[in-house]
């Protein structure tokens, strides 16, 4: 009975081979999969297709083996996204809703305006994620980086929440971004590990975490976990940062 399961749900998955495709088909071709009804998306071999993903507005779940190329899962309000190696400029420009998961490293603008849905990087980014992220009412976005960002990081930041683990700082080792938190106006940034003074802008200011923070930072680094095989117990315990804007509003 297990293997005639498993069979049948390895049917559902529609598998399309990437090799040599213009990103324009490989995405016409998604397109009307999800359009006629599939919700489970396989693809091999990606190589710097742009686009994938973008304003799909349905619960379908794409897997991705390679290397997608910028602007993956753009507009997207609904779809998760499971990345097998990294992702590059523009993961999740202005998403509405949905997850993105990628087992590798990201490049710049992760997250770009930004305004709702969950985007988790296992490794590194580049500069500026998490610019210009924004919220309404219940939309909220979350970025989980489990590697370091680069600099401008939460830069224009209006809303959101960002969270860099830094797994791979040894122990008090501070941040190498400069210009943390430019333009913050919104939101917070959770830093788990030590920045200098230097590298924090104006607009920001250091807070003390609540019972509030430490469930948000429990809650998202719980999901980061399960995504990519950590054990949860050895992520909260150290010391984070909390990074607000010292005004609030236009």
């Amino acid at each position: 009975m297990l293997d005639q399961k498993r069979r049948a749900e390895a049917d559902l998955i529609l598998k399309i081979d990437a090799t040599g495709m213009i990103y324009r088909d490989l995405n016409s071709r998604l397109r009307a999969a999800v359009e006629s009804g599939v919700r489970r998306i396989e693809l091999q071999n990606v190589c710097g297709q742009r686009y994938i993903g973008t304003d799909i507005r349905s619960a379908v779940e794409i897997e991705i083996h390679g290397t997608p190329g910028n602007d993956l899962g753009a507009y997207m309000d609904g779809p998760r996204i499971v990345i097998h190696g990294d992702a590059q400029d523009g993961c999740g420009n202005t998403m509405n809703g949905g997850e993105i998961v990628v087992h590798g490293s990201a490049g710049d603008i992760v997250g770009l305006a930004a305004r709702g849905g969950k985007i988790f990087v296992r490794d590194d980014v580049g500069h500026r994620a998490g610019i210009n992220m924004k919220e309404y009412q219940e939309k909220r976005p979350v970025v989980v980086i489990g590697g370091t960002a680069g600099d401008f990081l939460g830069e224009f930041m209006a809303g959101g929440i960002l969270i860099v683990l830094g797994l791979n700082l040894a122990k008090d080792q501070a941040y190498d971004a400069k210009g943390i938190g430019e333009g913050l106006r919104g939101g917070v940034i959770y830093l788990r590990g030590n920045v200098e003074e230097h590298q924090l802008v104006p607009e920001v200011r250091l807070a003390d975490l609540d019972e509030n923070d430490r469930a948000i930072i429990d809650r998202y680094v719980g999901e980061f976990a399960s995504h990519f095989g950590y054990n949860v117990g050895d992520i909260p315990g150290h010391r984070f940062l909390k990074l607000c804007p010292r005004v609030t509003g236009p």
